[in-house]
């Protein structure tokens, strides 16, 4: 009988594309959803719904392994206060409900894995490198993904093997934060973001799965994990290695800060900010990221 895999968040961009690798693996992907959906194949649909804190129950009783990648983009809207505390919410409240049910059922897993970020180690520039051992920020990004990290003891404290994904920038074909960049860059209007120098820890979305898959299959693995390639991209190189991979070089002026803080707000230092980061723990575990060449990804993410 198929392992099966319950994925929060699993209509998403990460969700999708981990859905699809999964199933060719031999898996069985049971999805949550806001809304009704049909099942099909080896995917099922159960309903749930965070706000209310309803659930199928079947969903989590017949899963094997969760994989939690459901909460609200901390990049879709500026930060208001209203906003902040959503975005917080979404994460605390979705681990709630899952605990919630495997607490009242007894119900054990092989593992449960969540999506966590980068920005636990904060919205700060330097040239420090970033291990999964280093303390929480004490800014915004930094207590977001504290408390989304801490809302998985409750999990652990079921005796159930706990991983969380410190994810980078997603890099992927239409999706994730290229789609916002492709318009500009491919009609020869992008440039680079403030001063340039802020570091930009990426991943492309391929690896980003593996590593999932990873961690379904080898029980060894536990605890935090940065998933992001350790080339010390800088936004500027970024910004030129995209725009060659469209055959030009970039000619207009950086985009001054003033202006993306007028733009989006306390939100902009997703963009002015950036540390780099270490992937030496991931790699300890035999992990081999596919692609380590920024223009490889950006090649392959525009070219699928």
């Amino acid at each position: 009988m198929k392992k099966n895999v319950l994925i929060s968040g699993g209509s998403g961009f990460i969700g999708r594309n981990l859905t699809a690798l999964l199933v060719a693996k031999g898996y069985s992907v049971s999805i949550l959803s806001r809304s009704e959906k049909q099942s099909k194949g080896d995917i099922f649909y159960y309903k749930w719904d965070v706000t209310n804190q309803t659930i199928d129950e079947k969903a989590v009783l017949n899963a094997d392994y969760i994989i939690h990648l459901a909460g609200e983009n901390i990049a879709e809207k500026r930060w208001t206060a209203k906003r902040k505390a959503a975005i917080i919410d979404s994460r605390e409240k979705s681990t709630q409900l899952l605990y919630s049910v495997l607490k009242k059922n007894n119900k054990k897993l092989d593992a449960f894995i969540s999506a966590s970020a980068v920005g636990i180690y904060g919205a700060v520039n330097g040239e420090e490198i970033c291990s999964e051992n280093m303390p929480p920020a004490n800014d915004f990004l930094g207590y977001t993904c504290q408390k989304w990290e801490d809302s998985l003891d409750f999990i652990e404290n079921l005796s159930i093997r706990t991983v969380k994904i410190r994810t980078g920038l997603v890099l992927g074909k239409n999706d994730g934060f290229l789609k916002k960049l492709i318009p500009l860059f491919k009609f020869r209007l992008g440039s680079a973001l403030g001063s340039g120098k802020q570091y930009m820890p990426w991943i492309h979305v391929d690896d980003l799965c593996n590593i999932y898959l990873q961690a379904v299959s080898d029980p060894n693995m536990e605890g935090p994990y940065n998933a992001a390639t350790t080339d010390n991209t800088t936004n500027t190189l970024f910004s030129k290695t995209l725009a060659g991979v469209f055959g030009y070089s970039i000619w207009l002026p950086n985009v001054p800060a003033f202006v993306l803080k007028l733009v989006m707000g306390e939100m902009a230092v997703i963009v002015l900010t950036g540390r780099r980061i270490s992937s030496e723990k991931i790699q300890q575990t035999g992990f081999e990221f596919k692609f380590k060449n920024l223009e490889e990804a950006l090649r392959d993410c525009l070219t699928k």
